[in-house]
């Protein structure tokens, strides 16, 4: 029957295959996946693994290019990226390859994609046109490749704004609140300290 079919779907495909914009009839669903559960007790190195970029560039074709897509944006509580990240964008760069500027349209709108990529519940994915009639789109696996990449390749980088305001901002505490806050107000040229009363920076991403 048609949910057999959809079930025997491929969830990774060969470079030259990855073409058009059918990828989401084709594709079937797939995350990156967990290192084991024995390997990951005895370490404090990264949960995921990241050994499959075709997998990767494969989930990524999956995403329909929707003329209003959902998933970058949060109109209500209800609905998909609260920061507006641009989606369909970086997917369809993914697909081809291209990380580099596929990081940079991340970077546009994330100020910690590392973060996010890892805990956010990825209320993108809930709103997935994909996901009325099918798995949606693996976004948050797309997200987490593609800063990671970024690291692995040394683009990872400050962002020293061109021009300094000379007016200065303290932020009082150092979460992903504070921290955001403060790259925000970094890249305005405005000159930042942030406050923390614990011995690490992180807030609730370290206590």
């Amino acid at each position: 029957d048609m949910g057999n079919k959809m079930a025997a779907r491929p969830k990774i495909d060969s470079e030259e295959h990855l073409v058009g914009n059918r990828g989401f009839i084709k594709y079937n669903r797939s995350e990156i996946k967990k290192r084991s559960v024995a390997d990951r007790a005895s370490d404090f190195v990264e949960v995921y693994e990241h050994n499959n970029e075709q997998l990767v560039r494969t989930q990524a074709a999956r995403c329909m290019d929707c003329g209003t897509p959902y998933c970058h944006q949060s109109t209500t509580n209800m609905s998909g990226c609260p920061l507006g990240n641009l989606i369909p964008e970086w997917n369809a760069l993914v697909k081809k390859g291209d990380w580099h500027t596929a990081f940079q349209s991340l970077r546009e709108t994330n100020n910690f994609p590392e973060f996010t990529g890892r805990v956010c519940p990825a209320p993108c994915e809930a709103s997935c046109t994909l996901g009325i009639i099918d798995n949606p789109v693996s976004i948050k696996s797309v997200e987490l490749f593609i800063v990671d990449e970024a690291y692995r390749r040394g683009w990872m980088g400050p962002r020293i704004p061109p021009v300094r305001t000379g007016k200065k901002v303290a932020i009082i505490g150092s979460g992903p609140a504070g921290l955001a806050a403060a790259d925000e107000l970094n890249r305005m040229g405005h000159e930042v300290t942030v406050y923390e009363r614990a011995n690490r920076p992180g807030g609730l991403m370290m206590y």
